[in-house]
């Protein structure tokens, strides 16, 4: 059940709601996996998978089943390397050995690592390891070759980091330093990734001549998870931005999160931002070549979840108190355009290319290259989806000119088709329209409800605390015979007349202010002893009602 926090959150932005309905509900990917066909040891692969990667394991499990498999083994494999290199606990002579031969060892199924500490989020992948190495026994002899190469680089690149004393005690020297890590741990995926889909037949082969799309590919995805982690890396005393970068602002790292310093961090910032949105006109180029249209969702998902990330950390000092991240009801709107073509892709990209340029300082020293970067991206895509075509200049032209007789040309009609699609457009927002304003309802209902039952609640609980139920609410009243008496009726001013019944104790009578038939004169053993003179004489009794 959602949280009142979260209800509140998106009553106040539907448009978010609508998005997470519109991916749940009519979200279809394009191949499914067929669990029937599966063997136990596949099985358990996949649910490892779930269990590193809830966002990764979505998109890999709707890949074509001809890569379906290839690419769940390659990112446990990879994810069991990185597991150990970001491991601390294991000595530095124990780990350079395991991440220069791991390529060696997915040729042993039998093999399992249990050494990893206690902590580690993902101590059960290597423990059950086993099972990802009898499945890539079974896997196909190219995409073994291709998983093995980029393991064997992988590994020894990790190893000559992990024994670099300089790196582990002040991070990352230069730019060319941060992007030789970026490729090792990014980049070498990316081209692990265009050699599988151009293997499968699901590429266009000339990506393998382009080498430095595929790179890019990579680092801009892990140079904004670098940037957007900063407050978590320094938490954990590890440093990815590069000393060529701060140190422009700070004498150390540290001291960029230090109050006094806010403005030296968000300009600091704003130099990380451009290296990576320098890489992002080769990432629409790359896409433009994949041909299959689950490979393109694959790749496009996080690529725009990427450019998302990196508008959110621009000029946002949060960042550097906390982790930040992109809402829910967002990304399912980024997936949902991801899912659809280049166009809307690229239409992604430019939005947020202009946002960050909005944010753009002209005080900023970064000011000039980031908006250079910005246009650079917003030419890419006008080379390839021109704003101007001639369907739009036409449409341009006869808006300009008048037809004869001076009045407005007739408007072009549509064909049957668009007419169709036109109607199928009309009738689907309408049902998003009933859905979101069905969700709202219902959310308000439920928090009528809850609310109307915590308030009888309370007052149940007041009344069981205060009197019994049959005297919940009382009214004290005084005789004019200033008899005083316990009445629980509060009656409106033109039932209290005059009066009392009289009678022997224990008889009925009427309250000589509000004439209350269920009362009682008893002797004197509740609330409010009776002393006074009545019209009948003296007595002490009390009127109390049933």
């Amino acid at each position: 059940m959602p949280s009142i926090s979260s209800i509140a959150y998106y009553l106040v932005h539907p448009n978010e709601l609508r998005s997470i309905v519109q991916w749940t509900v009519w979200h279809e990917a394009v191949h499914e996996r067929d669990e029937s066909k599966e063997s136990a040891n596949l099985k358990e692969c996949f649910r490892l998978l779930k269990l590193t990667s809830r966002s990764f394991a979505a998109v890999i499990q709707e890949l074509h089943p001809e890569l379906l498999v290839p690419v769940c083994l390659f990112y446990l494999i990879l994810r069991g390397l990185d597991t150990i290199e970001d491991d601390m606990t294991i000595p530095i002579s124990k780990k350079e050995p395991l991440l220069r031969q791991f390529d060696q060892i997915l040729d042993d199924p039998a093999w399992t690592f249990t050494e990893n500490g206690p902590n580690e989020k993902d101590r059960e992948l290597l423990v059950k390891f086993d099972v990802v190495g009898r499945e890539f026994s079974d896997v196909k002899e190219p995409y073994k070759v291709i998983i093995r190469d980029i393991t064997k680089r992988m590994g020894n690149g990790m190893a000559d980091y992990a024994k670099n004393a300089e790196h582990l005690e002040k991070g990352v020297n230069t730019i060319k330093d941060y992007e030789l890590y970026c490729h090792y741990v990014a980049g070498l995926v990316g081209e692990g990734l265009t050699r599988l889909f151009v293997e499968a037949g699901l590429a266009n082969p000339v990506l393998l001549k382009r080498p430095e799309l595929m790179e890019s590919m990579g680092q801009f995805l892990q140079q904004t998870n670098i940037i957007r982690d900063i407050r978590e890396d320094h938490d954990d005393k590890r440093y990815f931005w590069p000393r060529q970068v701060w140190s422009k602002y700070v004498n150390s790292l540290p001291e960029i999160f230090l109050p006094e310093n806010k403005e030296k961090a968000l300009q600091c910032q704003s130099e990380m931002v451009l290296l990576a949105l320098q890489r992002a006109e080769d990432c629409l180029f790359y896409m433009a070549g994949v041909k299959e249209q689950s490979v393109f969702n694959f790749v496009a998902i996080p690529q725009s979840m990427a450019i998302a990330t990196l508008e959110l950390c621009f000029q946002n000092y949060k960042m550097f108190e906390r982790n930040v991240k992109i809402t829910k009801g967002d990304a399912c709107s980024l997936m949902w355009q991801s899912t659809q073509n280049l166009q809307l892709v690229c239409e992604v990209f430019r939005k947020y290319a202009r946002k960050i340029h909005a944010k753009n300082k002209p005080t900023d020293p970064s000011f000039m290259e980031i908006s250079i970067a910005c246009g650079k991206i917003e030419r890419f895509i006008e080379t390839i989806f021109p704003s101007q075509t001639a369907k739009t200049l036409s449409g341009e032209n006869a808006a300009a000119v008048p037809a004869a007789g001076n009045q407005a040309a007739a408007p072009v009609p549509l064909t049957a088709e668009e007419q169709e699609a036109k109607r199928k457009d009309e009738a689907a927002n309408k049902m998003d329209m009933l859905v979101v304003f069905g969700a709202v309802g219902a959310s308000l209902l439920l928090m009528s409800i809850v609310m109307v039952s915590f308030q009888q609640r309370l007052v149940t609980s007041a009344s069981t605390n205060i009197l019994p139920a049959w005297r919940s609410v009382v009214l004290r009243c005084s005789f004019r015979s200033r008899i005083q008496v316990s009445c629980t009726r509060q009656l409106p001013p033109w039932r209290r007349g005059a009066g009392i019944g009289q009678g022997k104790p224990g008889s009925r009578g009427r309250c000589h202010e509000c004439r209350h038939e269920r009362h009682q004169q008893r002797p004197r053993r509740a609330v409010v002893p009776l002393q006074g003179r009545s019209r009948s004489g003296m007595f002490t009794n009390e009127c109390t009602a049933f």
